[in-house]
């Protein structure tokens, strides 16, 4: 199983595209760990304006990876590739889907938002 690590925070369109691709790019089964940044400083530092950020096993990073090239790149090293998913979102017959939203846990001392 394919282990995969997603730096991100609480409202984030961009992360959640990121998601919706991946589900769509991803060729095998895969655990995705979220890790959310806005509760932790020094990721606040590391990944702030760089979210959402997806990482492998290794500690290899991705920025950007809701660029459906950026992705398909980085899987393709991988060799996590669909490729046939990869060829019929480029010729516009699939359209990554927005992931379902639901409302977070309510945590204690309440959380910080990342503007």
């Amino acid at each position: 199983m394919i282990r995969l690590r997603l730096y991100t925070t609480l409202g984030c369109h961009l992360c959640e595209r990121q998601e919706s691709l991946l589900t769509l790019l991803l060729q095998g089964e895969y655990h995705l760990e979220k890790v959310e940044i806005s509760e932790d400083d020094a990721l606040i530092e590391r990944y702030g304006v760089r979210i959402p950020v997806l990482a492998d096993e290794a500690g290899k990073e991705l920025d950007r990876g809701f660029e459906p090239p950026r992705l398909a790149a980085w899987l393709a090293e991988r060799h996590w590739l669909n490729e046939a998913a990869w060829q019929r979102l480029n010729a516009g017959e699939l359209e990554p889907q927005e992931a379902e939203r639901k409302p977070p846990a309510p945590r204690p001392g309440g959380r910080r938002y990342l503007l």
